[in-house]
């Protein structure tokens, strides 16, 4: 019987520094070298994928930017990657400036480098400022602050992104739901309630569907997915067996199948070390 293993990231895999501790790097990395098949779903994109995952072994593809696409690590390439077309994306903006809100448009050139653009103010101690400060020298990531947006009818973008008051970002989130073609996903900070995150895909696009697709290319007969956020919620519902870590929202911990301990003690990679079955 193969298993299927996907975690989140963030909160989740992570430790409280953001990182995959060395334990977990070399226990994923010995399960994966004996054939288990273990990989991750994260909003992040391969840009930061790739250095977090630098020393864990996998062999089967990442699920990154909530679903919009698999990124092979092995080959460097995307596959089965969901564009939104011009007309939606158009809306999209619109309506999150309208609301006071400033997009990052991510688009996927075809070396595989993702290119994002941002067009508001921000001053050098904003969360803006923050965010576009830690992407700002990836080699699989280039970012353009103040730059022209390419036509969205030739560069059409895989993600819509935004981060600012919760208010303002739920209110957003309800409104893309009602008016416009597509997939809509918003969650709070996990180190600062106060601010929020909207993700905006192509319809159809989460966790859930890439993770089922995923357990079908794998043939894969059983999966268990790791998570702490709301998030991670959809993809907890298709799974086998929902896993939350310690550290998680109630919400996420209610729905769970299993709480294992927090992402500070290797939870998740001491769980499958102890639910792998060769």
């Amino acid at each position: 019987m193969s298993q299927l293993f996907i975690s989140d990231l963030d909160g989740t895999l992570l430790n409280p520094d953001s990182r995959i501790s060395d334990f977990t790097a070399q226990t994923i990395s010995q399960l994966t070298d004996r054939g288990a098949l273990i990989s991750v779903a994260t909003a992040r994109t391969p840009a930061t994928v790739d250095i977090l995952l630098r020393h864990t072994r996998t062999s089967i593809p990442a699920i990154v930017m909530t679903g919009a696409a698999l990124w092979h690590r092995d080959t460097r390439n995307y596959t089965d990657v969901h564009h939104i077309d011009p007309h939606t994306a158009a809306i999209i903006t619109d309506t999150m400036r309208r609301n006071g809100i400033t997009p990052f448009i991510y688009t996927i050139a075809p070396d595989g480098i993702i290119h994002t653009y941002y067009n508001g103010a921000h001053t050098p101690t904003s969360k803006e400022q923050k965010f576009i400060d830690q992407r700002s020298h990836l080699p699989l990531k280039r970012m353009h602050i103040n730059e022209p947006v390419p036509p969205l009818a030739t560069d059409s973008p895989v993600l819509i992104f935004a981060l600012g008051d919760k208010k303002r970002i739920y209110d957003t989130a309800e409104t893309l739901r009602a008016t416009a073609q597509c997939s809509v996903s918003n969650y709070l900070d996990i180190f600062n309630t106060d601010i929020a995150y909207i993700e905006v895909f192509a319809p159809g696009v989460s966790k859930a569907e890439a993770v089922t697709r995923l357990k079908e290319s794998t043939r894969a007969h059983t999966l268990t997915v790791f998570g702490d956020n709301l998030n991670d919620l959809p993809m907890m519902a298709v799974a086998d067996v929902a896993v939350a870590v310690g550290n998680a929202l109630p919400q996420v911990r209610e729905v769970a199948d299993v709480v294992i301990d927090t992402n500070a003690t290797d939870a998740v990679a001491r769980y499958i070390a102890e639910n792998f079955k060769e």
